[in-house]
């Protein structure tokens, strides 16, 4: 599988994602949440459009929660190697050609855009992250104009024929760096781009623009997007305090529990300033004196911590003791390796990415050599291949055991604190309170 076939299905790479993507789903992330599968119609020649904010997780999340074999473009200096290039082609991802990668080679974006045309012809999907680059904030920034080129000329070679779509696609990771967050893709309604048909034939440089405003004001409804640059963190924060314990809701996912929040906010900035200015004073004092307490969300949401169930919790990590250990076999493998390359990786946004890469490339690796281990140290094999099923289960095991143990040293914690008055402690209680009362006050 090369660049001049790259639209055909391949045996090797359907194993391959069916793997990574399993591994993806189910093991790198805890919950994988997705909207709007309906709207994806695999007889239409589709493109689809993700924000940009997660470096290689954005076009793994469309990968694997959407079935075929799309193709991706990215930009081509990552192709210089020959040996890379050919491990991305078959990875279906193709090149794309900037001034900056030098003038002459933007000639080589014509054959690209003849795969492009095979690719949608084809019905793969083609999958183009329109920002461009990646950046780390929850906020759709300007989209480029490639995608819209793309579309209008991939038509036009057609003689308009395809009726290409684009599907906008919103994604929203409850944290960017971390193991076993949530990830939540959202499908929008398809842009007919065919609708812009007439304006292109007239003036292709305003039909450019309007499906490039259209596509921006689609992409925005399906993510979290806070626009205000000066009260980012405030409000970013707020996301957490406030939205926190619904991460895990597939019926009424996070996401847009976030939005109507953000929304509530922005209409607060018109109709009431100065409360406005204080919901965000408090947003920042709770992250910047629960982070100095070490008092977690979920921990400071509750008002009583009784003893009775803090020594229970310590008699179920001291009985679940054996499980741990066992799990952090494969956590140590898994999770400690690639943990232990993020600080050689300057930018946070691949973190996430390098994680991914590494750990499921030991999977590949180690997970048959655990097999075939277990299966000779105990007897009789069916022992073996039980421990064998019990490693990664224990495994997350070991992950959530970590969590809990810091929700019972948290209680303690908090007990101490109120044993003691602690006048610091009380503040930032009174703050968060007054906090979720105020928020909870907005209609």
């Amino acid at each position: 599988m090369g660049r001049d076939n790259i639209e055909e299905y391949s045996r090797g790479y359907a194993l391959l994602k069916a793997i990574a993507g399993f591994w993806h789903n189910n093991i790198f992330y805890r919950k994988v949440i997705v909207v709007g599968r309906e709207n994806i119609n695999p007889d239409h020649h589709l493109i689809f459009a993700p924000n940009h904010q997660n470096a290689l997780m954005d076009a793994l999340a469309v990968l694997f929660t959407h079935r075929g074999q799309p193709v991706f473009l990215a930009r081509a200096d990552i192709f210089r190697n020959k040996t890379i290039a050919e491990i991305l082609y078959f990875l279906k991802i193709l090149p794309v050609y900037r001034i900056r990668d030098g003038f002459s080679s933007l000639k080589e974006n014509d054959e690209i855009f003849k795969k492009t045309v095979d690719v949608l012809r084809n019905k793969n999907g083609l999958v183009i992250l329109p920002e461009g680059d990646h950046a780390g904030y929850r906020r759709l920034r300007q989209l480029k104009k490639g995608i819209c080129r793309i579309a209008f000329q991939a038509d036009e070679a057609s003689g308009f024929e395809m009726k290409i779509k684009i599907i906008p696609v919103g994604l929203e990771f409850t944290n960017y760096q971390r193991f076993r967050q949530v990830l939540t893709v959202v499908y929008g309604k398809a842009v007919e781009v065919d609708e812009y048909h007439e304006l292109y034939r007239k003036n292709p440089e305003v039909a450019h623009n309007q499906l490039r405003e259209r596509l921006s004001g689609e992409m925005k409804m399906l993510m979290v997007h806070i626009d205000s640059k000066e009260d980012y963190e405030a409000i970013d924060e707020l996301r957490s305090l406030v939205n926190g314990p619904y991460s895990d809701d597939v019926r009424f996912p996070k996401l847009f529990r976030d939005r109507m929040l953000i929304d509530k906010l922005n209409n607060l900035k018109i109709t009431n300033t100065e409360l406005y200015r204080k919901i965000c004073s408090l947003s920042l004092n709770v992250k910047q004196k629960a982070g100095e307490l070490k008092i977690d969300y979920p921990l400071l949401r509750k008002n009583r911590h009784p003893l009775g169930w803090l020594i229970a919790g310590i008699f179920g990590l001291i009985a679940s003791l054996p499980v741990f250990i066992y799990g952090t076999i494969f956590t140590l493998v898994f999770l400690g390796i690639p943990n232990s390359q993020i600080p050689k990786i300057r930018d946070k946004q691949f973190h996430s990415s390098i994680k991914y890469g590494i750990s499921v490339g030991l999977a590949l690796v180690f997970i048959p050599v655990f097999l075939i281990a277990f299966l000779l140290i105990f007897s009789p094999f069916w022992l073996g291949l039980i421990l064998f099923l019990a490693l990664p289960v224990s495994g997350l095991f070991a992950v959530n055991y970590i969590h809990y143990l810091k929700r019972i040293t948290g209680g303690f914690r908090i007990r101490k604190y109120l044993r003691r008055n602690d006048s610091e402690y009380m503040k930032l209680k009174s703050d968060h309170d007054e906090l979720i009362k105020q928020i909870g006050k907005l209609a």
